[in-house]
């Protein structure tokens, strides 16, 4: 038979030939040296330069100075699922070896945690990748003497030296490589067409928390501006700036937060802890994002830059350390969201008044502790304890809610105040409207906090008001009350 074509099922049902199977990018979705590296960064930043160092050593140094440091939760990696059934059967009358180029604890701890494998090879002092791999597993098997499952063109010359190859989450261009060197056996997940990588890449940047930037129009709004274009082009500019540094952080903390999202229900779908996008490229577009953001921020002056700048700080710490810390972390969240009020203010060139900001820090307290509670609650609903990555647990619930509930009362209040102050008078010739404002608020952020103990927000609050008609109604009634206070 020549090499280049496929074998028939019956062929493959009685194939006893070893069969040796690659662990990044195929066994699993994902890199497990470039995961390491970030988890090991993540926990002891100041090694990166030793980490650089490790890496002038080469490849094999680097991997077990890593793999040496930040263990494998071989668990929660994610598996291809099809796949690694499909092993399954095959470990039932032919010998499987996990073949990679991950350093060997790291093989050792995936091959004890499957129980398939009849043995390992991997990175030691040479590392086993592309020709390394392929003089491996010919000494061992001879040429031709198994089978090699893969994904990359690395693995081109190990598919050379085999008798038989599995294409396993590679690109058209590399199957199509493979398949003139030795006969297919079979192929599992293709790898993403490129309009399904930018579904993909979409989705990550989560532009429907975009909404959540709509708040720069609040000083606006308050100050009755945007009525002037210079002031509407501008807080339009601050909407697009506070997105684009939004998403740059939301795919920094996908990669760091990988461990805790794959633990999470719904978090561990997402693109980057199921490996279905590179790490290595959200290294590169978060940066990127950024700096677009970054640069379109020095256009509506250096004040409002530095407020941006001040967002991503804030928010890179608290993905990096704050949200682990018990209220700090809704604290944080609640400056977030301050912040863009800020930056809506600060881009338009208007004062930022007192009592804006008071109602922005009750009120978002307590959006930011709905926001939790609702974590807590889905953990209670699965009859989970704690939130992976918090410092919460569910029998703080009544605690949060009590805090979250006051803080929304002292938002109200702020508001009653407003209205009966000599600014509020000045300010409106009607204010006796805004009377109205205050109960409002208790009747969305109350809203808000029934929806959550009920296990029904799956969302960020503001997000969730986005798209919650009921909550769009009393907006629509707040912005009526403030027109005719006018």
């Amino acid at each position: 038979m020549d090499r280049a074509q496929g074998l028939a099922p019956a062929d493959l049902a009685l194939r006893t030939t070893p069969l040796c199977v690659d662990l990044d990018g195929t066994l699993v979705c994902g890199d497990t040296l470039v995961e390491g590296a970030i988890a090991l960064l993540k926990r002891a930043p100041w090694l990166l330069l030793a980490t650089l160092w490790w890496l002038l050593g080469g490849k094999a140094r680097l991997k077990r100075e890593i793999a040496a440091r930040q263990p494998l939760d071989a668990a929660r990696l994610p598996y291809r699922q099809d796949f690694l059934a499909w092993l399954r059967v095959q470990a039932g009358h032919r010998p499987l070896y996990l073949a990679t180029a991950a350093h060997r604890s790291i093989a050792d701890a995936v091959a004890a945690h499957l129980g398939l494998f009849a043995g390992v090879f991997a990175t030691g002092d040479v590392n086993l990748s592309a020709r390394a791999k392929a003089r491996a597993l010919s000494a061992a098997f001879g040429e031709h003497g198994f089978d090699y499952a893969g994904n990359d063109h690395a693995d081109l010359p190990v598919w050379s030296a085999s008798g038989g190859i599995v294409v396993v989450g590679a690109s058209a261009r590399v199957a199509r490589a493979a398949a003139r060197l030795a006969p297919v056996l079979a192929q599992f997940d293709p790898a993403p067409t490129p309009w399904q990588r930018l579904l993909l890449w979409l989705r990550a940047l989560r532009l429907y928390q975009w909404v959540k930037n709509l708040l720069v129009f609040v000083a606006p709004l308050a100050a009755h501006t945007l009525d002037d274009p210079d002031s509407l082009l501008r807080t339009l500019g601050a909407l697009v700036s506070f997105g684009l540094a939004a998403s740059a952080v939301y795919v920094f903390n996908d990669v760091v937060d990988l461990d805790a999202d794959r633990a999470h229900p719904r978090k561990r779908l997402r693109a980057f802890a199921a490996g279905r996008l590179p790490v290595t490229q959200a290294l590169l577009a978060s940066p990127l994002l950024m700096a677009a953001g970054l640069a379109l921020a020095l256009s509506l002056g250096q004040g409002f830059a530095l407020v941006l700048l001040s967002y991503a700080a804030l928010t890179t710490l608290y993905s990096l350390w704050l949200k682990q810390k018990l209220f700090l972390d809704v604290v944080a969240l609640a400056g977030l969201y301050s912040v863009r009020v800020v930056g809506g203010a600060v881009a338009s060139s208007l004062p930022l008044s007192s009592w804006l900001l008071s109602l922005c820090a009750y009120g978002f307290l307590s959006l930011a502790l709905v926001k939790r509670f609702a974590e807590l609650s889905a953990m209670r609903q699965e009859q989970r304890t704690a939130l992976s990555g918090r410092a919460y647990r569910v029998e703080d619930m009544p605690v949060v809610m009590a805090l979250g509930c006051g803080a929304g009362l002292l938002a109200s209040l702020v508001m009653a105040l407003y209205v009966d102050s000599e600014a509020g008078r000045m300010r409106y010739a009607h204010p006796e409207f805004l009377w109205g404002l205050s109960p409002l608020i208790i009747v969305g952020l109350g809203r808000l906090w029934l929806v959550a103990g009920r296990g029904a927000m799956h969302d960020d609050p503001i997000v969730f008001v986005a798209r919650d008609r009921a909550s769009l109604l009393l907006v629509a009634m707040a912005a009526i009350l403030a027109w005719a206070a006018l």
